[in-house]
């Protein structure tokens, strides 16, 4: 199957899922809980945790669209929590949930979704042992997205962020979820200790370079295409791997800590790209695609692990 097609199919199957169960809820807190869980997405977590648990045992993904739903609520409280630590007022082409309900709201909502997240992984009709190595992995990925927030807010404070530790927030910001949604997919359909590794292996890279091309996205996409506001990460001062890798290259981001014009973001992007900035940041992002992919060694053929490993392309590809 085609790898685009799959990812159609699947995301129009989540949309259905998420629309029984948020698609007529009432007062505030559902309504801000499910403000971002309805209004789109590529369900790329939900995707891979599928595609894990076929790569495994065969069909055995038709019994796991709970599980695949709780990670896509656990993204979803990421998304509200970040937007209201980073102020930003656009997510998924709307407004962002505190710019409609309001901070204390908008927080509750993400509490809400990160505590469902469990109870729909818990619903997956899986082996109960597995369910339970299932819930010790989000939780630990849950904790280590909540690390990596922590150390992406203290680099702001920096201006000597290296690219080791920039690396390491972004494998626990955005990689862990990643590593916990193709581990759980495994684990859940059956497998082995060294399958589940080998997946969550391949989860944790593909999400390193997800970030780092969401850096990308951020910086060289128009709003109306990312559905994001365009350069946030440089107007906030964020020690993403393309200011880290100018700093080095002598070029001073600082003055762009302000309110940009799509021209003054395109001369910056010439400069960078001049530099090799941008060039040495895309290359980084498919050397992790290749660890990805390589992980996947251990998994017997099938057309899952082709998708599995397609995707980890589409992950340093998509955006432009």
């Amino acid at each position: 199957m085609d790898l685009n097609l799959y990812l159609e199919k699947t995301a129009e199957h989540i949309d259905k899922t998420i629309f029984r169960y948020f698609g007529s809820v009432f007062g505030d807190l559902y309504s801000a809980s499910a403000h971002l869980m309805t209004a789109g997405g590529k369900r790329l977590r939900p995707a891979v945790l599928l595609l894990s648990a076929d790569a495994v045992r065969k069909g055995s993904s038709d019994a796991l669209i709970p599980a695949a739903l709780g990670l896509e609520m656990t993204h979803t409280f990421t998304l509200i929590h970040d937007d209201i630590m980073d102020r930003d007022a656009v997510r998924r082409g709307v407004p962002t949930v505190h710019t409609l309900w309001g901070e204390p709201t908008a927080i509750l909502a993400g509490d809400v979704l990160y505590a469902k997240s469990f109870e729909f992984l818990c619903m997956a009709d899986a082996d109960d042992k597995a369910k339970v190595r299932a819930v010790v992995m989000l939780a630990r990925g849950c904790a280590e997205i909540c690390e990596g927030q922590s150390l992406d807010m203290s680099f702001e404070r920096r201006s000597d962020v290296t690219e080791a530790e920039y690396l390491e927030m972004v494998r626990k910001k955005t990689g862990a979820l990643y590593a916990a949604s193709a581990a759980i997919g495994g684990v859940l359909a059956g497998a082995d200790r060294v399958q589940a590794d080998a997946l969550y292996h391949y989860g944790l890279n593909s999400g390193i370079s997800f970030q780092i091309q969401d850096d990308l996205i951020d910086f060289l996409t128009p709003s109306d295409e990312s559905g994001k506001d365009r350069a946030s990460d440089i107007r906030e001062g964020k020690q993403t791997l393309i200011a880290i890798k100018a700093r080095e290259a002598g070029i001073d981001l600082s003055a762009y800590r302000r309110d940009l014009t799509g021209s003054e973001i395109n001369d910056l992007v010439r400069i960078l790209e001049d530099a090799g900035v941008i060039e040495y940041v895309r290359k980084l992002a498919l050397e992790k695609v290749e660890t990805a992919k390589l992980a996947l060694s251990v998994l017997p053929e099938s057309e899952e692990k082709q998708l599995l490993l397609e995707m980890a392309d589409f992950f340093v590809i998509r955006g432009f």
